[in-house]
């Protein structure tokens, strides 16, 4: 079985100088053997002005952005490592969010796109949205992630998706050795519109063995495209 996707894509070196509960967190695999549920709360979940709105409904409709706001909002996070329908090893991400009680979902499944050694995210149930990331290790050993190109599958159709349309995102994670949990800053803003969407919050996890992720979890349809 392959490396965790993340080791691999950063390197040995650079997965090294990660805080050693990151190391855990992000070497979900099935080589590992366990994946990684998080449960916390978001201090906040902004987003930007009415005009934005727009993007973030359309988002939601197939689970890639949320419109909702909240502060002190509960959530979970679930990654789980599986073999894809064509034989890629996936991780999913899938966030939940219960603000005012309603459920709303986050969804993405990563793979590695190994010609490139890069950590592509699929957005959405029915991984529409192919999202690059680069990621990189701060000083404190946490892990930084930007979005950069991203492509839009549908049927035959595939076209790399104009930026000014869509949302650029930057995620930084830490293990915080005080409060001893995970701490998560993430921000989605556009070219043109600003601030789109945004959180931060903390959560604890656990690391259930497992060789499969749950039916519930996995996308609708998965694109062999990266």
């Amino acid at each position: 079985m392959s490396a965790p996707i993340f080791r691999t894509a950063l390197g040995e070196e650079r997965f090294a100088r990660l805080h050693p509960m990151l190391q855990r967190r992000f070497g979900v695999s099935l080589e590992a053997g366990y994946a990684c549920v998080g449960r916390g709360t978001m201090d906040s979940i902004r987003r930007g002005p009415w005009w934005t709105m727009p993007f973030l409904l359309i988002g939601r409709l197939r689970n890639i952005l949320v419109a909702d706001t909240g502060a002190q909002v509960p959530f979970t996070i679930e990654n789980y490592p599986y073999l894809d329908p064509f034989g890629r090893e996936t991780v999913t991400f899938v966030r939940e969010y219960r603000v005012h009680r309603r459920p709303a979902r986050f969804d993405a499944t990563m793979v590695l796109d190994e010609s490139r050694g890069v950590v592509v995210d699929y957005l959405g149930t029915h991984q529409h949205l192919a999202v690059d990331l680069d990621l990189d290790v701060d000083e404190r050993g946490g892990l930084v992630l930007r979005s950069t190109e991203q492509r839009f599958y549908e049927g035959p159709l595939g076209f790399r998706f104009p930026l000014a349309f869509s949302g650029s995102a930057e995620l930084h994670e830490n293990w915080d050795e005080e409060r001893g949990q995970f701490h998560v800053v993430l921000e989605v803003r556009n070219r043109l519109l600003g601030f789109l969407f945004g959180y931060e919050g903390w959560f604890v996890c656990d690391f259930p063995p497992t060789v499969d992720a749950p039916s519930r979890l996995k996308p609708v349809r998965h694109e062999r495209r990266f």
